[in-house]
């Protein structure tokens, strides 16, 4: 039988909503659902479906204001970055329409025949999404499964599931069928486990952290199911003497402080070179004293509280043990922002400088608006700290020199950078780490090849 979670407003601390948290049964009976829509749903025209995901982008667009004020009263983050969301999830729907027709396959010449390629659907996926961006990862998932004509099974975040419930019903209003994409609320332990052993779900799209996802994949391989996986990041933010300074030190807090840190692509680490480091700093701490901190249903604050309480600790500790030694202690903090008084998990904006490479706090993921400041003294040398981690999701690299920006992009290892821009995301473009950031592009063109299989037919023409 179904429990109830009680759904919290971070910024308040105030009960929202109270969604039933399902088990095994539920997420079977889903499987099943989603099984016996398959078919029809394969059979749908390219052209009626693509239709019917413009209706869907349609809806989001009509409703967006709603969507945006549920997500940020369900995730803390300013309703600014909520409107821009819910604008990439209409973005997603409206760009994979576009693509249901041109996933094409190949002829091949061969000798004594024709040979062909067909992109097949995988049938049904399973999505498990992360708290941090429910809504547009999801979409992330939902554009380009459904429009190579596979069905969905979706399951949020336990904490953080109501924009994932309200996009399942504007799809029905769209007129997407019934059983095409559902949402299933429960634990990862429980739903998102069955989910990932089910012998029915042909792939999961997991993101969230690393050390999950090795167990995602790890219960998937007893199926033999595609698996993407889009994990934890400590990325780094490169910024050498030629660079335009101000603008680099005005862009760092919206690299790591958006979303209050709690992003895998925050670049958490920044690299600064020696020579210009003292100038850097003085620069940022205006930046941050800027970057505001308060009620997040005001479009004017930048940043939010953290997730949960919990998760408050969880930064905390970063600075309480930043050095990870053996009676290191703490870190002490060259430069803080300012977070409100009274309820709401606020934690403030910090810049701990300089820090060095080898902490805790400049190795391991923070997930919250703390970033590590670290010198360097030359190309070689940002290029060797930069690596220096099992990592590599995202990245940014500042100077006037083209030639070095291209040599570093090339050295950098990491599957999205970003010259003079701290920017990791399009929907254009494909997203997805390397090393133990993940496996597998969402977005662009590229998403589509992750769900669907290509079949290879060979036609004789010989009599």
């Amino acid at each position: 039988m179904s429990t109830v979670t009680t759904v919290v407003n971070p910024a308040t601390e105030a009960a929202i909503a109270e969604i039933p948290v399902q088990g095994v049964d539920e997420a079977d009976a889903t499987v099943a659902r989603s099984l016996e829509a398959g078919p029809a749903w394969r059979a749908v025209a390219p052209a009626d479906r693509a239709r019917l995901m413009r209706r869907f982008a349609a809806q989001v667009e009509e409703h967006a204001e709603e969507l945006a004020q549920l997500e940020t009263g369900n995730v803390g983050k300013p309703i600014s970055e909520s409107r821009d969301e819910v604008g990439m999830v209409a973005e997603v729907l409206y760009f994979y329409a576009g693509a249901v027709d041109k996933h094409r396959g190949a002829t091949v010449p061969v000798a004594g025949g024709v040979d062909m390629t067909f992109h097949e659907p995988l049938g049904l996926v399973a999505a498990i999404i992360p708290w941090n961006f429910p809504i547009a990862i999801t979409s992330w998932k939902v554009g380009p499964a459904l429009a190579t004509g596979n069905t969905i099974v979706v399951k949020p975040a336990e904490i953080t599931p109501l924009t994932a419930l309200r996009l399942a019903e504007l799809a029905l209003d769209a007129g997407i069928p019934e059983g095409v994409f559902q949402v299933v609320v429960g634990k990862g332990s429980v739903v998102g486990t069955r989910l990932a052993e089910h012998p029915d779900v042909a792939k999961v799209a997991f993101t969230g952290s690393t050390e999950v996802g090795r167990e995602v994949m790890s219960r998937a391989s007893g199926t033999i199911k595609r698996v993407t996986l889009e994990l934890g990041g400590k990325s780094a933010n490169i910024i050498f003497d030629d660079a335009d300074l101000e603008r680099a030190a005005t862009a760092t807090p919206a690299g790591v402080f958006a979303n209050g840190g709690q992003d895998c692509c925050a670049r958490s680490r920044v690299l600064v070179q020696r020579t210009v480091f003292e100038e850097y700093l003085a620069l940022l701490a205006d930046a941050v004293d800027a970057w505001t901190v308060g009620d997040p249903t005001d479009s004017s604050i930048k940043m939010g509280p953290m997730v949960t309480a919990a998760h408050r600790q969880v930064v905390a500790g970063f600075l309480a043990d930043g050095m990870g030694e053996p009676g290191g202690g703490p870190v002490e903090a060259a430069h803080r922002g300012s977070v409100p008084d009274g309820p709401g998990f606020w934690f403030p904006p910090t810049v701990v400088a300089p820090a060095r490479a080898e902490w805790r706090m400049a190795r391991e993921e923070i997930f919250g608006p703390v970033v590590a400041v670290i010198p360097f003294d030359d190309e070689e040398d940002a290029e060797r700290l930069a690596n220096d981690t099992p990592f590599g999701l995202s990245g940014s690299i500042w100077t006037r020199d083209g030639a070095r920006a291209l040599r570093m992009a090339r050295a950098v290892q990491a599957g999205n950078l970003s010259v003079n821009s701290n920017s990791s995301v399009r929907v254009q473009t494909s997203f997805g780490g390397m090393k133990q950031s993940g496996f597998g592009r969402e977005l662009g063109l590229e998403a589509l090849e992750s769900y669907s299989d290509v079949k290879n037919v060979f036609v004789s023409t010989e009599g």
